[in-house]
């Protein structure tokens, strides 16, 4: 893998102009809502700009949109191609179907399926190849070549950065007094677009950008001060592990970009828990990525006007779950007990006596007899259940201290 470069100029604040102007009738302006909830948390006034609620389900449309739009008519004809493995395919697919153009996405064979479904019903035809993104990105050039169509990149391209910048104006339009601008960073097609939109119109605005610790390409090259490309990438925020940013996004970033911050898996699946239960956002993880900066305090924005952005709303459905599960185990409204009990009638019932009283709901119950830390006679009973409150998991394990129960919280 080599790093992506674009010999085309570096997007102006006009041409984000133009993509507005085109994009206008297209994709939805999304909206701009102060959370009084993360506000308190964070001591920042907090306003959350949702692209989660985007067409399709992220910005990515917003650029993939403008690029097509300006192809040629002989461009048009070939029909374009894009390699993805989530948004950024089906951004590509709703914008080429909508405007009547072929659109061909090659996506790795392990893309979560509900993406590949929704990518095909927008109108791509889909191609699963290979098991990572790059074996899904170099079969799409090989069709590049042979085909004619055009490559949609993800991010290093003017088109595509002028699109995504669309979203800067309109945070502006919205809150004229904002301080502070935090953006996801995967290959920074996003932030370049919002640097080079915001700092036209008012210079004093920070950017900052936020990548996961598992995929720092964006900070490690700004560091170097020349596009790196990491070895591997290691994340649950898939929309933003990207292993190397393009040569203009990179450019951007450095010359406009105030800070650069990193956020952690935990901290983004907490943070995506806590938008679904305080203010019913679905958020994936990536595009929760800013608000994590945010709540976790990775900069001091104390008192400041600060809009993260909410990238995107894809989400797949066994993370979901699993950030569901820890979201409430974390808040004490869940929790899971390993119990060892004689093998013996009624010793079962006697641990889900004490959780009836309690009015805990039981989620799931686990038995196991066969492994050699259980002993004969014996059988290890997992119970996962729900509270009322946090207060009562100390009751029912001194309940269970009276009746000398062997037991475990497991975290």
């Amino acid at each position: 893998m080599s790093v992506t470069i674009n010999e085309s100029p570096i997007p102006q604040f006009s041409d984000i102009i133009n993509a507005q102007s085109l994009l206008r009738s297209v994709v939805k302006q999304t909206p701009l809502e102060r959370s009084k909830s993360f506000s308190a948390m964070s001591g920042a006034d907090v306003y959350l700009k949702l692209e989660n609620l985007q067409t399709t389900g992220s910005f990515k449309v917003r650029g993939a949109y403008y690029k097509i739009a300006n192809l040629t008519t002989e461009e048009i004809a070939k029909g374009v191609l894009a390699a993805s493995a989530g948004n950024h395919a089906q951004g590509v697919a709703y914008a080429a179907t909508k405007l009547g153009v072929k659109s061909t996405v090659f996506m790795p064979v392990f893309a979560p399926p509900l993406k590949v479904i929704a990518t095909r019903a927008y109108g791509a035809e889909v191609v699963l190849v290979g098991d990572t993104f790059d074996d899904a990105f170099e079969a799409a050039a090989e069709f590049g070549e042979k085909s004619g169509a055009t490559f949609v990149h993800p991010f290093n391209d003017p088109y595509i950065i002028a699109g995504q910048g669309t979203v800067g104006l309109e945070i502006f339009e919205q809150l004229r007094d904002v301080d502070d601008v935090l953006v996801p960073i995967g290959g920074g097609g996003l932030i370049a677009g919002i640097a080079i939109a915001l700092k036209q119109l008012n210079p004093r605005i920070r950017i900052i950008g936020v990548e996961a610790d598992g995929a720092q390409s964006m900070k490690v090259s700004v560091e170097k001060g020349e596009p790196v490309i990491l070895n591997s990438v290691h994340t649950i925020a898939d929309g933003i592990a990207v292993k190397s940013p393009g040569n203009l996004t990179f450019q951007v970033t450095k010359d406009l970009v105030d800070e650069l911050l990193v956020v952690n898996d935990a901290e983004m699946a907490r943070t995506a828990y806590l938008l679904l239960q305080r203010a019913k956002i679905l958020t994936e993880p990536a595009g929760v990525a800013a608000m994590a900066a945010v709540l976790y305090g990775k900069t001091d924005l104390k008192g400041r006007k600060v809009v993260p952005v909410i990238s995107g709303g894809n989400i797949n459905m066994s993370i979901l779950e699993q950030i569901l599960d820890k979201g409430v185990m974390a808040e004490g409204l869940r929790a899971r007990i390993q119990v060892l009990i004689p093998d013996q009638a009624g010793m079962l019932k006697s641990i889900i006596s004490i959780l009836e009283k309690m009015k805990a709901n039981i989620h799931d119950i686990e038995h196991e007899r066969s492994t050699t830390s259980v002993p004969v006679g014996y059988v290890q009973v997992t119970i996962t259940f729900n509270l009322q409150d946090s207060t009562q998991l100390p009751t029912l394990l001194m309940e269970l201290d009276k009746k000398g129960m062997q037991y475990q919280v497991l975290r």
